[in-house]
């Protein structure tokens, strides 16, 4: 689409405003080997036609912001970045912009919202990005370790990407493993792969001998958590989506018995209540009804018709909410 867009100016976003509480994926990525994504976004420039990028990073990284502005840095000295790339006659500038730490400019618009100075709130699509996008013109979004596989597949194939995961989610994604298991840390897997996969063997299973593990949460607050019995499913983007959860950023938090499902609940709500921008009311206002209905659970206040209230709300939100956040 980008490049059948007749535009003066075209953008390239990587959008690096990891929001998820636990999930430090991309951060590792850019403190290690940030030369791949400024390649994975030269290549795409090339084929769209795009002359400018920026890069919208968490302000909360700053050893990350530091080597990924060297890198940049040391791209624009070996002509890699600037005005005429090893004399191809292509132009593409990068520079690197520190978001405010607003979780709902993980959505595209809303982040294209706060590049331009203006509250971070989504918008209503079409127009999508990649017609009318930052300051007007076609932009492209993508995060981080999209553009980072970009130089993988052009470098050894598609063929060779499609070997890993399934044919509807290709390639591997890395998972942050946190909450109650053995071995927390960074776990790359082939899309596909069991959630026992990811933590009996990765994670070690139960970080206690005495407790057993009773769910993951997966997609951050606006993801949802998965039980035990259903670990037997598959890790990709349909799979999650059928349970009712999402793949977000690749946030897995492993929960054990110790752990109130309804506390957890309360407690991720509350965080998207605080993080809504505001904008439509579905969000706005469901959410604070959802956080006071579980406010009073918690306090042993429940009733019976609470939950059928809490479904419906849930239904609701989701269904018409303008962003991923409801």
């Amino acid at each position: 689409l980008m490049k059948k867009e007749e535009s003066e100016k075209k953008y390239l976003i990587c959008n690096v405003d990891e929001g998820d509480p636990g999930a430090y994926m991309n951060r590792n990525e850019m403190e290690s080997d940030p030369h791949m994504l400024l390649e994975g976004m030269l290549i795409a420039a090339y084929v769209t036609g795009a002359d400018e990028g920026i890069i919208y990073v968490r302000a909360e990284y700053p050893l990350a912001v530091e080597r990924l502005s060297r890198a940049i840095q040391d791209a624009y000295a070996n002509n890699l970045l600037g005005d005429d790339i090893l004399g191809a006659n292509m132009r593409f500038n990068l520079q690197v912009v520190e978001g405010a730490g607003a979780f709902v400019c993980g959505e595209e618009t809303a982040l294209i919202a706060s590049l331009e100075g203006r509250a971070g709130r989504p918008r209503s699509k079409p127009p999508f990005p990649s017609q009318k996008g930052y300051l007007g013109y076609p932009t492209t979004i993508n995060n981080l370790e999209t553009w980072c596989n970009i130089p993988l597949i052009i470098g050894k194939g598609s063929d060779w990407f499609m070997r890993y995961g399934i044919p509807s989610s290709p390639g591997t994604k890395v998972f942050s493993l946190v909450g109650k298991v053995k071995h927390t840390g960074l776990v790359e897997l082939p899309l596909g792969e069991k959630l026992t996969t990811l933590v009996y063997e990765a994670g070690g299973g139960s970080v206690s001998k005495t407790k057993r593990i009773k769910a993951v949460q997966s997609g951050g607050p606006s993801g949802g958590c998965i039980p035990s019995h259903l670990f037997d499913k598959s890790i990709d983007y349909e799979s999650l989506a059928a349970l009712g959860s999402i793949m977000g950023s690749g946030g897995m938090v492993v929960m054990d018995n110790d752990n109130c499902m309804v506390d957890s609940a309360r407690y991720f709500v509350e965080f998207t209540t605080k993080e809504s921008c505001g904008n439509c009311t579905p969000c706005r206002e469901g959410l604070s009804q959802v956080l006071s209905i579980l406010d009073r659970i918690t306090k042993g206040e429940g009733r019976k018709e609470d939950l059928v209230m809490l479904e419906t709300l849930g239904a609701h939100i989701s269904d018409t909410a303008m962003c991923g956040l409801g």
